[in-house]
């Protein structure tokens, strides 16, 4: 998987689709700053998810912005998505290869190297760590720290994507800790001070 500097944003979608998401999406995605928009919808029928799901599929491919969905590989097979993300409750690998085939398979490894090591045995497209930062859009029940990144580093090329709370006054500090990705979402979608796209512009 290539590694763009200038794209390290791994964007999230809020948990509720609101009147003018797809707007917004476009004018986020618009800035080039973006490499994943990860689908994460908890509490929608497969209906509706699949609606949502093809509006954004089609705004990710006009800005070239891979599309992944969260913890359901059937529906990144129905929706012809580039992916999709596991947490370690969901599917394994193996399985969700057999649904979806050589796509992109990234995995929550919380703050624990055997994770990450079970992750890597299994060829994951990527890493997932965190929460690095405490956050409003998940509960943190694990709480990772930067040490963590330098020792994955040294044990794999597979990229790290970094989450937990991430905004413009700590994003930076992962980044120079060689974090290739940051997973944003309440920072973008939640945020009481800026509009999604202000938001964004704040993350240089």
């Amino acid at each position: 998987m290539r590694i763009n500097r200038k794209k390290f944003i791994y964007l999230i979608s809020p948990n509720k689709i609101y009147k003018k998401f797809f707007e917004d999406l476009r004018k986020v995605l618009g800035t080039r700053k973006i490499s994943f928009f990860q689908l994460r919808l908890k509490r929608y029928s497969l209906k509706r998810k699949i609606l949502i799901g093809k509006k954004v599929k089609n705004i990710c491919k006009k800005n070239k912005v891979k599309f992944l969905i969260n913890d359901d590989p059937i529906l990144a097979l129905r929706l012809e998505a580039d992916g999709c993300h596991l947490g370690q409750k969901d599917m394994n690998i193996k399985e969700a290869k057999k649904i979806i085939g050589n796509k992109i398979i990234g995995v929550t490894c919380h703050n624990s190297i055997n994770f990450a090591k079970a992750a890597i045995q299994s060829k994951a497209s990527y890493l997932a760590f965190g929460a690095f930062y405490s956050s409003k859009t998940k509960k943190t029940k694990y709480v990772a720290n930067i040490k963590i990144i330098s020792k994955i580093k040294k044990i794999t090329k597979i990229p790290i994507v970094a989450i937990g709370g991430i905004d413009s006054k700590n994003y930076k500090n992962l980044l120079l800790n060689n974090a290739d990705f940051l997973a944003i979402s309440g920072y973008i979608w939640n945020n009481k001070k800026y509009e999604p796209l202000e938001a964004l512009k704040r993350l240089k």
